[in-house]
């Protein structure tokens, strides 16, 4: 911790000025940079919380403050070194939690909001274990006269209190839930009372009823959390007092809440929703104690009748669908809709109106294709009437298949009908059949792959023959409307893992020749079919990819060339970079074409480094940008596999664009170029580092690059590739000391020791340990102190298995002999006090198919060639440990891949989908740039075969040793013994 600063007036007009250079984009960086060094210091957050508290500083400084206070926290609150909680004191943490509740109440809204996130941010690591006191403390400031300070206190209680709704039921959570209970119960009953009687006593009030209803809201949202995982007590004793709020609200209506704003919903819409959802949830968890639910019932089909179809409605009209699907989708309902009559009128008053395209979805269309696009396929539109309506008539698919199958294709035909009689006026009518075929006929859709599962009274090949393939052979732009070629792309995307490979590829052209249509949309939904058609697989999710190489090889060039052309139609940055779906569909054909990209390497590397300079400015979009270095990554690993020496045209195309990345510290684009640098260099057959990677090495160890956290497993795999390309070079050009201290910093980490370990591992392996034996025992004390300072699972498992690792190494200077004679260095005994009570403990819990039989190989060596045992005093006090242990490990093995499951998993690195395995800002992981774990022991293939080999070259040199080991033995360990001996056609 650096210096403590003085919290007085000239500290904060200091602090104000260089809030002031942030906000002017010519003194911004420097300022900023200033800020975060000075953050290191005691008594920061104190004095930016005393600064938002002067209302003497101009508004816009006090805001400014807010953010930086917002960042500070969220930055620095979350300790992960183990030296204590020294990038905020305990005295600075106790402070701000004693000032900053008071302060968020007194502050303006804007401020209040950043100083709400700030109190949430410290309560998912403190509350309730090191902060009790927040709830009572928020509870003791509510005040029923005063609803704006009131609304600041339920946001954040809501913040808290929101995140365990996705929590899986445990102990902890409810401990938690039940604290938070106790105190805020209530009060929050006493405020939802008073809100209500205040919204009564203004119902001519219209700013009153806006702050009025808002408090509604969050009570509304406060309710769903505290009653998320179950009931409590305190709300199954005023169960119908809360129900009967909601039902009068969900009834409520008032023309002075009604927004002109057709698009943006109004206070009574917003907080009709929140109502739907605490309803959904009870219909769904708590049926038996919502006596009341035919009541809510009947008013959300009349909502769902009667409101308009303006895009105000469209959260409150999903929600009360949602509400009504679960409903639907619970058997015991089932005779409220069995009749014909009632499933007729909610597939025409309910269904149908909302599965039409609305004047605003044409607007978004053509205005914001993208935005429609978002909305459409990922999921965004979860609060559509669209998808609404499907979920719903899925619902009632469960339950009544034949009879809603019926109707609706009824509606289907009819649809079809006026379309055919009027192409091109009726074209509305063509999309709602499409819709409406697509909800009964997949029953459900996922992002991966499509309609797995079907509607077996539904012909989905035949519609697709006589109402989609007319859609996709018609010119590409003017013979239908827009809308329609994406209706039939859709088609085609959402089934298409019912067609077959043949069917699929001769579909192929017709997308790839959307790709020459003008129509943003048009061409965007063709990258996506293609690209998701290149992801399927031969079964389901488990088989090898559909399409090889030799499928999509004769469309690479023409694809490609399309993708980029429409790619670089961005005429900013930011544009530039918008489409993701675009870049993805490029990986993709990348990954699936893999060395036949090699005609078009060097087309394709300018123009992915151009897009990369392009974007540098402003890496607006983090998905593109990792599509566009995964892309970059699936090329040096494809064409340097087939063609090694291509490795250095690669760096000399790479190079230039990297160089300024590391220069200008684009923060987004760092890690990337860590991992490309390291797949590159992994390629080199030179016998020496280049020059370039000679003058590289010395900065990378500098402690500034370490300091932002998403560099750092970048990094480390670097300087791993480092040392085992250029190990002689770093060695004798002094550069191993400073890798050590890498390894020092990372290891005294929490959040980074498993990073230390991974670097250690290589260094023992490619260092001599003639060199690396002199730094050995400083290590090993660095590695002791933490574990008894600071010891956490994660440390202590790295360690085990560290010790394993050093153990199983079949190299000069390591081994079970070298490692027991390191540990002696330090305390005599130490090896078999660690050994019996760590590390043979611990063995069990190795997981991993690498590391276990690293573990088995390491043991299999202590019992069968380690002199120190077999020759010295030690062989009573460790072999029949070792040995039990060693037979346990091979008895109750864990789920473990096989190596050749291992290979079918680096295969499917090709496969990556950010969807599936999720991108985190922070530090997104280039599968392409991945590489196979190296197994140690490879020489090694049957740990247990090696265990017989070696007993029997034990028992040739130390007759009856064996023997009197075995004596000591459990018969069950004896008896597994004897029948690795058995099966092996060995007898002693």
């Amino acid at each position: 911790m650096a210096d403590a600063l003085e919290i007085n007036n000239a500290s904060m007009q200091a602090l104000a000025a260089y809030l002031r250079k942030t906000l002017d984009p010519a003194t911004r960086h420097e300022a900023e940079q200033f800020l975060n060094k000075l953050e290191q210091n005691q008594n920061f957050g104190l004095l930016v919380l005393q600064l938002i508290a002067t209302k003497s500083f101009d508004q816009h400084i006090r805001f400014a403050a807010s953010l930086l206070f917002k960042n500070f926290i969220r930055r620095n609150w979350v300790n992960d070194d183990d030296n204590g909680d020294n990038r905020i004191s305990m005295a600075d943490r106790d402070a701000i939690k004693a000032k900053i509740v008071d302060l968020m109440t007194i502050s303006e809204a804007k401020i209040q909001l950043q100083l709400s996130d700030a109190v949430t941010q410290i309560a998912d690591s403190d509350f309730p274990q090191k902060w009790q006191g927040l709830v009572p403390e928020l509870v003791s400031k509510l005040n029923p006269n005063d609803f704006v300070t009131n609304n600041g206190l339920l946001q954040t209680a809501h913040s808290i209190f929101q995140r365990w709704r996705p929590l899986y039921p445990s102990d902890n959570l409810y401990t938690e839930i039940k604290i938070a209970l106790e105190s805020f119960c209530e009060p929050y009953r006493q405020v939802f009372l008073a809100t209500d009687a205040m919204i009564q006593a203004n119902a001519q009030n219209a700013a009153q009823l806006k702050v009025l209803f808002e408090t509604l809201h969050l009570l509304t949202e406060i309710y769903h959390d505290l009653n998320c995982h179950d009931i409590p007590e305190f709300f199954v004793t005023h169960l119908q007092e809360f129900l009967g709020l909601f039902y009068k609200y969900m009834t409520y209506d008032n023309p002075l809440l009604v927004g002109e704003d057709e698009d943006m919903p109004g206070p009574i819409l917003i907080v009709k929703a929140s109502i739907c959802e605490v309803v959904e949830l009870y219909s769904k968890r708590y049926e038996e104690d919502f006596t009341s639910l035919p009541q809510f019932i009947q008013t959300s089909w009349t909502l769902l009748t009667t409101l308009g179809l303006e895009p105000k409605n469209d959260t409150l009209v999903s929600k009360a669908m949602s509400f009504l699907t679960s409903v639907v989708k619970n058997g015991r309902h089932r005779d409220m809709f069995s009749s014909n009559d009632v499933l007729s009128q909610l597939c025409e008053k309910i269904v149908l109106p909302n599965m039409g395209l609305r004047e605003s979805d044409e607007e978004l269309f053509e205005d914001e294709p993208i935005e429609y696009i978002r909305r459409d396929l990922e999921g965004s539109d979860s609060e559509t009437r669209r998808r609404a309506a499907t979920e719903l008539v899925r619902g009632l698919l469960e339950q009544f298949p034949t009879e809603v199958t019926a109707i609706i294709s009824n509606y289907i035909q009819h649809y079809l009908q006026r379309y055919n009689s009027n192409v091109s006026q009726n074209w509305k009518d063509k999309d709602a059949a499409l819709f409406l075929l697509t909800s009964i006929a997949a029953k459900s859709v996922g992002s991966q792959f499509g309609a797995r599962e079907t509607n077996a009274e539904v012909n989905i090949l035949d519609f697709f023959e006589k109402n989609v393939i007319p859609d996709l052979n018609a010119p590409v732009s003017g013979a239908i409307h827009p809308i329609l070629k994406v209706d039939s792309i859709k088609y085609l995307y959402t089934f298409r893992a019912q067609f077959s490979k043949d069917q699929l590829l001769a579909a192929l052209p017709l997308l790839i020749r959307h790709l020459e249509s003008t129509n943003y949309a048009v061409y965007t939904y063709a990258a996506i079919c293609i690209e998701r058609i290149l992801f399927l697989r031969v079964s389901g999710s488990s088989g090898p990819m559909l399409f090889s190489s030799d499928d999509v090889a004769p469309h690479a060039e023409s694809l490609i060339s399309n993708l980029f052309r429409l790619i670089e139609l961005g005429n900013t940055p930011e544009k530039l970079a918008e489409n993701d779906y675009l870049m993805k569909c490029i990986m993709r054909v990348i990954l699936t074409v893999r060395e036949k990209m090699m005609p078009l390497v060097s087309l394709c590397l300018a123009r992915l480094t151009a897009i990369v300079q392009a974007v540098s400015s402003n890496p607006s979009n983090p998905k593109f940008n990792h599509y566009v270095f995964e892309s970059i990554g699936a090329l040096i690993r494809f064409i340097c596999t087939a063609t090694p020496e291509a490795a250095e045209q690669f760096e000399n195309l790479l190079f230039a664009p990297f160089q300024v990345i590391l220069q200008q510290d684009i923060a987004e684009f760092t890690p990337y170029v860590f991992q490309l640098l390291s797949q590159l260099l992994s390629f080199h057959t030179r016998a020496e580092l280049s020059p370039a990677y000679q003058a590289m090495l010395p900065p990378l160890v500098q402690p500034a690059l370490w300091q932002q956290q998403g560099n750092i497993p970048a990094l480390v795999k670097l300087l791993q590739t480092y040392l085992q390309k250029g190990s002689s070079w770093i060695v004798a050009n002094n550069q191993l000391e400073p890798l050590l201290g890498v390894f020092q910093k990372l290891v005294s980490s929490k959040l980074n020791d498993h990073h230390a370990f991974e670097l250690l591992q290589t260094i023992t392996v490619n260092v001599p340990m003639t060199v690396l034996g002199n730094y050995m025992k400083h290590v090993l004390i660095v590695l002791l102190t933490r574990l008894q300072n600071h010891k956490t699972d994660k440390f202590k498992k790295g360690f085990v298995n560290y010790s394993f690792f050093y153990m199983a190494l079949d190299q000069e200077g390591t081994g079970p002999d070298a490692y027991w004679a390191l540990f002696d260095t330090v305390q005599s005994g130490l090896f078999v006090q660690f050994l019996k009570t760590i590390w043979l403990t611990d063995a069990q819990k190795i997981a991993g198919r690498i590391e276990r039989k690293t573990c088995a190989v390491a043991m299999v060596r202590l019992l069968t060639g380690s002199k120190t045992i077999t020759e010295g005093t030690n062989f009573d006090a460790a072999w029949p440990a070792v040995m039990t242990a060693l037979v346990k490990f091979f008895e109750t093995p864990q789920d473990v891949k096989g190596a050749a499951a291992d290979a079918a998993e680096d295969a499917d690195l090709y496969a990556i989908d950010i969807e599936e395995s999720g991108y985190q800002a922070q530090f997104s992981q280039l599968a392409t740039a991945t590489s196979s774990k190296v197994d140690p022991t490879a020489a090694i293939q049957d740990p247990k075969k090696a265990l017989v080999e070696g007993l029997v070259r034990f028992n040739q040199a130390y007759p009856g040793r064996l023997q009197h080991g075995q004596m000591q033995l459990q018969p069950e360990t004896q008896a597994h013994l004897a029948s690795y001996m058995s099966t092996a056609g060995v007898a002693f």
